[in-house]
This record gives C-alpha cells, structure tokens and sequence, in this order.
C-alpha cells in the first residue's frame, strides 16, 4: 500500500514552501570544524554505529562553498574567531550552525582571556548542544531537530515576516548586564 494507491489520479497537491523545505532538508552537506575533543565525536557520526549517512549527510565538506551546515566542535580561540567568521562568509545562503559542546556554546571551563566565550559572538547559531563531550547520538538528535528546523523555514515575504518579528522581539529583550538570575 504505497503513496500512489492513497492519491486520487496521481494527484498531490502542496506548496513550494514544503517542496523546498524537504529538498534542502534532505540535502545538507555539513563543514567540518572541529577544534578540540568535540571533533572526535564529531567524526564518530560518520562510522556505520551511528551512520550520519542517513541523513544524506555523509559528504563531510572541507570547502566552504559546497556546505550549508557548519558544525563547530570545540573551543574556539580568540586568534581562531576571525578564522571561523571568514569560512561562515564564505558558506552560500541558506547556512545553518551548530554549536557542539559546552566550550563552543559557553566557553565551558575556560573562562580567560584567549577562549572565546560562545562561537555565537561571532556566528549566528541555529541549535546549542550541550556536553563534555557530547555523545554521537546527541549530534544526530540535533541535527534531526535543525531537519525540523529547516522544512518549516518560510519563503519570500513570509519569511521577512518572521524575521522582522524575531528582530522585534530580540531589541525589546533586557540587556544581559541588566538581567538578575541564579548568578546576581
């Protein structure tokens, strides 16, 4: 009992929108930058235990041009911070980021001067994925919600639409210095 027998007269109708959010959802080819001990685990998605490839995601791109995801595992320094910012530059639109560990997302135990706290002051970043390191599988759940993610991005003016209201809510968000919490 497949999808033809379900559709009357071959039939299917949808809007561009799902169209290209299934394709780009099922062709991203991810960069590699891996920094640290992150990168391992990185790597390790890409063996038959945990088989990346079924994502269609088995072409890890060591060129910026041919990659739509960037995955930074690690610390990033703050000698490597332009380094990084120049191969987002280089990714073509649309180009989505990961943050993989705690160093990439917070600057995890290294808070000194030459480890940059959070790869998100320099990129913008789609999903965070906590962890020292974090496991292969937490990987492919991350990935597998950036999937989500990508299929329900809307397109043209639907998309300035919510891009002027996240922008809206970011500027009227308080300040960080002004924040109280756990840590004032």
């Amino acid at each position: 009992m497949g999808i033809e027998e379900k559709l009357p007269a071959g039939i299917l109708l949808s809007t561009v929108e799902t169209i290209v959010g299934l394709s780009r959802k099922s062709s991203v080819w991810p960069a590699t930058f891996g920094l640290a001990c992150c990168a391992i685990e990185m790597m390790s998605t890409g063996t038959p235990r945990h088989d990346i490839a079924r994502f269609g995601m088995e072409r890890f791109s060591a060129s910026p041009r041919q990659a739509d995801l960037m995955i930074v595992a690690g610390r990033v320094s703050q000698k490597m911070a332009p380094v990084l910012r120049q191969i987002y530059d280089q990714m073509p639109e649309p180009k989505w980021v990961i943050a993989m560990g705690v160093c990439a997302s917070s600057g995890g135990m290294f808070n000194n001067y030459a480890i940059l706290q959070g790869v998100d002051h320099v990129v913008p970043v789609d999903i965070y994925l906590p962890g020292c390191p974090p496991r292969p599988e937490m990987l492919l759940d991350a990935i597998i919600k950036l999937h989500d993610k990508i299929r329900h991005t809307p397109l043209g003016a639907n998309a300035k639409r919510q891009y002027s209201a996240e922008e809206d809510l970011a500027l009227a968000a308080p300040a960080t210095i002004e924040m109280t919490g756990l840590l004032r």
